[in-house]
């Protein structure tokens, strides 16, 4: 029988419809390979993008040269623009303003034909260190409400470079879905006066059923109610509202379940296409006690048509305890 299943922070509901057959097993061929040919991303090729707003150069080299181990530069194709005023102007019942905002992309190796997935410990930290330091810089610019950090991996999931990258843009707004979030979160704190997010992980750590994977600070977990088969989320057991107030020391700890939950995800699915997101609190506020950082990672498994469009609903045919006990069981 199929269920209706409730987010318990926003609200949408979503159906788990098991009855279309997609067991874990029947997704294992949405693989995508690198081909390789001419890319901006690799060595050498640094004269090919936008000039670098920063780089990790262990051997001390210049800017915009080989050497580098990971590298930031301004999108080519921004979505939004640093230079500028917002110039807020209303055309009758509408309102616009100019597109402020900066739209960086992390180049997170030199070598083309690794994933995030194949990277050694401390270069996926290194990865999450500079989306740390690049929220912290862009907060200086009180135009900017928020940075969303995510990352698009394969062509099916939006990538239009194959080479493994991942992006940040920061908009003089804040987004409907994490204002959603956030008064979600802000509505069950005030009922419970406790964070929902804390309570989903002690729960969830309770039941057993759909955790993927347990470490000293953070845990991965099929959410109640997902929109996709095997999406997962990550979130620190500590609480803590904004994601660039992480520690050094915690960063190492994110970049082990990381690579746990990547591995795990290609091991069981062959390598699929995939989004991951960060969710956090607008920069230019202070901590809250209601919200929660967290990464939610998503396989583009299934397509979105017209009646998840129409509606709202998410049909998944794959329910998060069978996708929890699938992914549990991967040996890396």
């Amino acid at each position: 029988m199929p269920e209706l299943r409730k987010d318990p922070v926003i609200g949408r509901w979503v159906i788990i419809s098991t009855e279309r057959g997609k067991r874990p097993s029947d997704f294992a061929d949405v693989e995508e390979k690198k081909k390789g040919g001419f890319c901006p991303f690799c060595y050498n090729h640094e004269d090919k993008t936008p000039p670098e707003i920063f780089a990790i150069r262990p051997d001390k080299s210049p800017r915009d040269r080989p050497g580098w181990t990971l590298r930031v530069v301004p999108n080519k194709y921004p979505a939004l623009r640093v230079e500028g005023q917002l110039n807020r102007q209303g055309e009758g019942i509408y309102d616009k303003m100019n597109g402020i905002g900066a739209h960086e992309v992390i180049i997170e190796t030199p070598d083309h034909f690794k994933d995030l997935v194949d990277l050694e410990l401390h270069s996926i930290r290194d990865v999450f260190w500079i989306f740390r330091e690049r929220i912290l810089d862009l907060k200086k610019d009180i135009r900017l409400k928020y940075v969303m950090v995510f990352k698009n991996h394969g062509m099916s999931a939006g990538a239009s470079l194959e080479h493994t990258h991942s992006q940040l843009i920061a908009t003089p707004i804040i987004p409907k879905t994490v204002v959603e979030e956030m008064e979600g979160a802000k509505v069950y704190f005030n009922y419970k006066d406790r964070c929902i997010f804390c309570d989903i992980i002690r729960q969830e750590i309770n039941d057993g059923v759909r955790v993927v994977y347990d470490e000293e600070y953070f845990i991965a977990i099929e959410p109640y109610a997902p929109r996709f088969p095997f999406e997962t989320w990550i979130l620190p057991k500590e609480h803590s509202s904004h994601f660039e107030s992480i520690s050094d020391e915690r960063l190492n700890h994110l970049a082990v379940i990381m690579k746990e939950v990547l591995g795990r995800i290609n091991a069981a699915l062959n390598s699929p296409p995939f989004n991951f997101v960060i969710h956090t609190y607008p920069m230019q506020d202070d901590p809250a006690d209601s919200y929660h950082w967290h990464i939610e990672f998503m396989p583009k498994l299934t397509r979105v048509a017209g009646f998840e469009w129409g509606t709202g609903f998410h049909i998944n045919p794959t329910s998060p305890e069978d996708a929890a006990q699938y992914l549990k069981q991967i040996t890396l």
